[in-house]
């Protein structure tokens, strides 16, 4: 690689900057950002597409200040307004950042692998991360180096990290390369701060994220969430309402549960992340909707900000 393509500043002094996490569905970006700042932040699932707002996540030390932009993977199925709509907010993501961190699977690399990479800017540094080494193939040096530099011949990377997002391993390496990418500069954000996003956003979130949990398979795929109301009364509590979006009235039926035992299940433990979350007692109201053909309806997509 030519070292002078990127232009990495001198060591000196305090660095602050943005640093997008991309790749394809379920290679680990969210769980990865949850790690990087120390907190959760991004919803994490087993099953693709859980992210679908770019979140941002702030990590601060005595050195840097890294503000992370996590990204919903690149899809390409299912086209309709939703998924253009997702895949426009990876490239909106990746512009203006200082380097990208390009996460790929340990020893997969598959075409929708390729097709993220050709949606990268090409002077923006980005760094190869190859997550999930805790995977058993991942466990021979030899054959994870060989899966790397396979990896290496398919763009110009400026630097490889290995790590396990899971399992929180080399999250401090990765941290260390990125810091040279930053530019110097005073934070940006003060250093308590974790995120720049709103309460309403993270409680939607977190119910968002409990659906993807206990739906599993059954979860129907043009689903959302919106908060229609959201107060903080006098004592401190929380008051939320949060509706659940479906396309079909025999998708509400699956999201509630026989006797309603599902919704309250999920409502429930909504609430006590959210009591943990917001260090303040919470009621949570949540229901299902049923809005025939949102996933296509552009206009609607950007009433809730997608």
């Amino acid at each position: 690689m030519d070292d002078t393509q990127f232009q990495i500043p001198d060591a000196n002094g305090y660095r602050c900057g943005f640093v997008a996490i991309v790749g394809r569905p379920n290679v680990g970006k969210s769980t990865l950002m949850n790690h990087l700042i120390g907190q959760k932040i991004s919803i994490t699932s087993k099953k693709a597409q859980t992210t679908r707002h770019k979140v941002t996540g702030i990590y601060t030390d005595d050195t840097a200040q890294f503000v992370f932009v996590d990204t919903p993977g690149f899809q390409t199925h299912h086209r309709n307004a939703l998924n253009d709509r997702l895949n426009l907010n990876v490239t909106e993501a990746v512009s203006g950042v200082d380097v990208i961190v390009f996460v790929v699977e340990a020893m997969r690399f598959s075409d929708a692998d390729r097709i993220v990479l050709q949606q990268l800017p090409k002077r923006t540094p980005v760094l190869l991360v190859v997550n999930k080494i805790d995977k058993d193939k991942a466990k021979d040096k030899l054959a994870l180096d060989a899966f790397i530099a396979e990896v290496c011949t398919e763009f110009d990377f400026a630097g490889v990290e290995v790590v396990s997002a899971k399992h929180g391993l080399r999250i401090a390496n990765l941290l260390e390369t990125l810091k040279p990418f930053l530019p110097e500069s005073i934070p940006m954000y003060p250093e308590d701060m974790v995120t720049d996003k709103s309460s309403r956003f993270l409680a939607m979130e977190i119910v968002r994220e409990k659906l993807f949990r206990y739906l599993g398979e059954e979860l129907p795929y043009a689903m959302n969430v919106e908060v229609e109301q959201f107060e903080e009364e006098e004592s401190g509590m929380y008051r939320i309402y949060i509706a659940v979006l479906v396309d079909k009235d025999s998708q509400k039926a699956i999201l509630i549960g026989k006797g309603g035992e599902r919704l309250k299940k999920i409502s429930t433990e909504a609430r006590l992340d959210m009591e943990k979350l917001f260090d303040t007692k919470v009621f949570l109201k949540v229901w299902v909707k049923v809005k025939s053909g949102w996933a296509d309806d552009v206009r609607f997509l950007r009433e809730l900000g997608l």
